[in-house]
């Protein structure tokens, strides 16, 4: 009996030892996407649209905020090393720009050889206000209302 408990424990100890190094493995994610080269070659400049665009490879990742520039489909691939922070390996942005018109006046692909690399993150905008709530704003306003000229006669 003994000698089947020794090997129950065993068993046990190398597979937290096995669950642990596989732990600590490099995962890699990829996030977005960039359309592949045979359906961007499809994309004609001076000839396509918006809407042809969208059509041949879909929608984009984002678009220009200003005046409706251009789309851009990203793509990053992170590290993931247990307990280090993730690391950005590769990036590939594809900038499509249109004309007034909204025909296809370019096509560019960046990667991280052709720059830093500019996190892409949600930004908040705060307002001027600070910290105060919704529901501390509303009570600060009751008490400044003026109700002598709500008399009824």
């Amino acid at each position: 009996m003994r000698n089947g408990i020794g090997s129950k424990v065993r068993l046990g100890v190398a597979a937290l030892a096995l669950l642990g190094l596989v732990a600590c493995s490099t995962q890699y994610r990829t996030h977005g996407f960039v359309p592949p080269e045979d359906e961007l070659q499809q994309i004609v400049p001076g000839v396509d649209t918006r809407a042809s665009v969208e059509d041949l490879i879909g929608v984009p990742s984002t678009s220009g905020v200003r005046n409706d520039s251009g789309y851009y489909y990203i793509s990053s691939q992170v590290k993931h090393f247990a307990w280090q922070r993730p690391e950005v390996v590769d990036r590939t942005i594809l900038e499509i720009t249109f004309d007034q018109a909204g025909v296809v006046e370019n096509i560019t692909t960046y990667g991280l050889e052709d720059g830093r690399v500019v996190p892409l993150t949600r930004r908040i905008t705060r307002t001027t206000d600070g910290d105060i709530s919704f529901v501390r704003k509303l009570f600060g306003n009751l008490g400044a209302l003026n109700l002598s000229g709500l008399g009824g006669g």
